[in-house]
């Protein structure tokens, strides 16, 4: 039964938001999990300590096993009175160092990381060099056949627009709906390094690492651009590319109302 107490101590909880980053090589992804690490139990247990109470975190997406943050918001509820500029500090000292918040920020009592997150940027970076290189072990996917961009490229943008994107959804986490909206789907390349970068409304399970994979199809003449929009339409995971290793994928760029959670040129 919810006392006069209990209202009291929810009004005075405060919802905090941290714009964190970590490298998700050492950890089974996001969400917490039974008999795996992840980053929000990690997250959580230094919050518990630092905070004298039981944390729950909410994060922006579920990012899977291997997979990398450079932005990533979560956020909780707290009653302790650390004030946000001294969380940062605070709260790094109890993690390891794969995994750092950069800034907090107290937000509306709505807020919910996920829920009011408007749209998201995922990378996926190929190391594209016959000669491998060691410090993209875990950080980048290996291809050491030389891979023409322009033809990625034009792969990549026909995945541009409102689409069910069975095809290329690993069976995984159920959801209400397979149609998403892709805003953007570009292929660049710096040097050796090339870099797939979709944003979108909402991502489907292993989504970005399947369309990578046929990205790299069309690259290797297993089929054209033209055919991806066919693809699509089928549903048919199998006419897709393969689901591409997660060390090469990163939460890149995120939106949202509060202007304060966006990079600083939006």
């Amino acid at each position: 039964m919810r006392t006069v107490r209990n209202a009291r101590e929810e009004l005075l909880m405060r919802n905090i938001a941290f714009r964190l980053m970590y490298n998700g090589t050492n950890y089974h992804g996001w969400q917490v999990q039974k008999t795996e690490i992840t980053v929000a139990e990690t997250l959580e247990k230094a919050l518990s300590t630092l905070c004298g109470e039981r944390i729950k975190v909410t994060g922006c997406g579920r990012t899977d096993a291997g997979v990398h943050a450079e932005r990533y918001i979560a956020n909780f509820r707290t009653g302790c009175s650390i004030p946000c500029d001294r969380f940062p500090l605070a709260v790094n000292s109890r993690l390891p160092e794969d995994i750092v918040v950069c800034e907090a920020f107290e937000v509306a009592e709505d807020f919910n990381a996920i829920g009011s997150c408007l749209k998201k940027e995922y990378t996926y970076r190929i190391f594209n060099s016959r000669i491998r290189n060691p410090f993209y072990v875990h950080r980048a996917y290996f291809y050491p056949k030389r891979l023409d961009e322009q033809v990625m490229d034009r792969a990549a943008r026909a995945f541009e627009g409102t689409h069910d994107f069975r095809a290329v959804r690993s069976v995984g986490t159920e959801t209400k709906t397979t149609v998403r909206t892709v805003h953007y789907c570009r292929v660049n390349r710096n040097g050796e390094l090339l870099e797939l970068k979709v944003c979108a409304d909402g991502f489907l399970y292993n989504m970005v690492r399947a369309i990578t994979g046929t990205v790299l199809y069309a690259a290797e003449g297993k089929l054209t651009p033209e055919d991806i929009p066919v693809i699509l339409s089928s549903g048919n995971r199998t006419l897709a590319g393969p689901t591409v290793p997660p060390g090469g994928l990163y939460l890149t760029r995120l939106w949202y109302e509060d202007e304060r959670l966006n990079d600083q040129e939006e």
